[in-house]
């Protein structure tokens, strides 16, 4: 009898140890798997390459959850592709009306200036009786349409190079060169600012990947902004830097500068840090974003840097080559 009781025990006992044995290797098999998900649905999001998640289980609580998950990248690649159809067809509308206002503005322009011009010789055979006024309306009226018309061609290459219409040829380029030319452009201005200019260029050429004319439209826009904006400084600096991988050139001024709280907002369009409504003065908010897009898209990048009324730095860095 003893023996009976005891062997009902053993086998008791066994049935326990085998049933939480089981318990066991049940969680800690749910909980490899379930690792399993995260970190393959960290690898899809990651690298958004629209892959699916993949559970080979029984458990029918992680097949439900995987599915759900999987319809949830379903609808995440679905929204993705509807975004970018949409973006790509408002940047090419946006194009087409830029290049369909051009003409009529053309044809507007061209009617204000036979206008002044004719108010100008009627002035001079008049001795000037009576028609300044008419004569001044006509020359703002010329300076808003040349204003509207610079607008508008901003607008329309910012559009193409967004829509991808804009063909950027990549080529080996001497950066050296075209800093001294783009400086060399604005020479009368900056001397007839009484600017302090500062180069440091190598004298022997540096290379990097790029496109003569984007750069120097980068180039042709930080420089006017140093004038337009970093006036106060009266310092424009022009510098070349170099690593094994990349070529930087820092266009530097010591004007009003730029708050951090802006320091990415100057590259969105549209965006001005200027207060005044003189056209003298501020810009179209366009020039920055049509600069970076250029950048990037010589595989490059423009960045900034400010301490206002300290230094402000734009730096445009390419890939340096050979």
């Amino acid at each position: 009898m003893d023996m009976l009781i005891f062997a009902v025990g053993a086998m008791a006992a066994v049935l326990a140890v085998v049933v939480l044995y089981q318990q066991f290797a049940f969680r800690s098999g749910t909980q490899k798997k379930l690792r399993e998900i995260h970190q393959r649905l960290k690898e899809i999001l990651d690298t958004d390459s629209g892959e699916r998640v993949m559970v080979f289980t029984d458990n029918r609580e992680l097949m439900e959850l995987a599915a759900q998950m999987n319809r949830l990248l379903e609808e995440k690649a679905k929204t993705e592709a509807d975004f970018r159809r949409s973006e790509i067809a408002s940047r090419k509308m946006l194009s087409n009306i830029s290049h369909d206002l051009k003409t009529p503005l053309t044809v507007i322009k061209g009617y204000l200036e036979i206008m002044r011009t004719k108010t100008e010789a009627a002035l001079e055979a008049q001795a000037g009786t009576g028609m300044s006024a008419e004569l001044q309306m006509l020359e703002k009226a010329e300076q808003k349409a040349q204003a509207l018309m610079e607008l508008i061609d901003s607008f329309f290459s910012l559009a193409k190079i967004e829509a991808g219409d804009t063909e950027v040829a990549l080529s080996r380029l001497d950066v050296c060169e075209v800093c001294r030319e783009s400086v060399l452009d604005f020479y009368e201005i900056l001397t007839g600012a009484d600017f302090q200019v500062e180069i440091g260029l190598p004298e022997t050429p540096v290379y990097a990947q790029g496109n003569r004319e984007a750069l120097q439209r980068i180039l042709s826009n930080l420089i006017s902004n140093v004038i337009r904006y970093g006036s106060e400084g009266k310092y424009l600096g022009v510098f070349l830097r170099t690593d094994e991988r990349a070529v930087s050139i820092d266009v530097t001024d010591k004007g009003k500068g730029i708050e951090s709280a802006f320091a990415q907002s100057v590259f969105e369009r549209l965006f001005t840090m200027e207060d005044s409504r003189s056209r003298s003065v501020q810009g179209n908010g366009l020039g920055l974003t049509i600069a970076k897009k250029l950048a990037e898209k010589m595989g490059g990048d423009l960045t900034l840097e400010s301490v206002p009324h300290v230094r402000t730095v734009f730096t445009v860095t390419l890939k340096r080559v050979l």
